[in-house]
């Protein structure tokens, strides 16, 4: 139990996928101009991977490993995640309209997500187990969904404030999402 709470937390702060391991840039920097709709995707983004470590964990371990296909393991991975968030797709515009309209085009972009994909294939590198590899899972996009809605409070705050010309927009953004990855270098020394 203590190796799975250090793995969830290592997943969620220490190596945040997205300010340790800049994977997942996209969807971090287009979605996180309002706190709702970035909580939104962190909920998407959440389900997304769990489920994708879920079936990317079993379909690894007893179709690929078994017939000696793991060569193919990128491939099926992409396939898997794709119809997850496909299916993540039809169920927001079914039954979260406002949240489907308000993700736009980049909750398609979760299926071209590196850091979906980068989960999947750490799982295989790290040769977790199922459950290791769930709570990887729910750690790393805990820890994206953390630093999507931080981005976002910071974003809100910070757009009437007076900026120089030269830093509005992108520049502040990324500046501030610097700033972010220093500060979660703080959590290296927790684990």
């Amino acid at each position: 139990m203590k190796e799975l709470l250090l793995i969830a937390i290592g997943s969620a702060l220490v190596n945040n996928v997205v300010l340790s391991q800049f994977l997942g840039l996209c969807p971090f920097l287009g979605v996180s101009k309002k706190v709702e709709t970035s909580a939104g995707m962190g909920a998407a983004v959440i389900f997304v991977i769990t489920l994708a470590c879920i079936a990317t964990n079993l379909i690894y371990s007893y179709v690929l490993v078994p017939l000696n296909l793991d060569y193919l393991q990128t491939i099926a991975f992409i396939l898997v995640i794709a119809a997850l968030v496909q299916f993540v797709e039809m169920f927001l515009k079914k039954n979260m309209v406002s949240l489907y309209e308000s993700l736009g085009v980049y909750l398609p972009l979760i299926t071209t997500n590196c850091a979906v994909l980068g989960v999947a294939l750490t799982n295989v590198q790290q040769e977790y187990n199922f459950a290791e590899s769930v709570i990887n899972g729910i750690g790393i996009s805990v820890g994206f969904t953390i630093a999507i809605i931080m981005l976002a409070g910071i974003r809100e705050k910070i757009e009437n404030n007076d900026i120089p010309y030269n830093f509005q927009g992108s520049p502040i953004v990324l500046i501030t999402a610097g700033l972010m990855a220093i500060a979660f270098f703080g959590f290296s020394g927790l684990i």
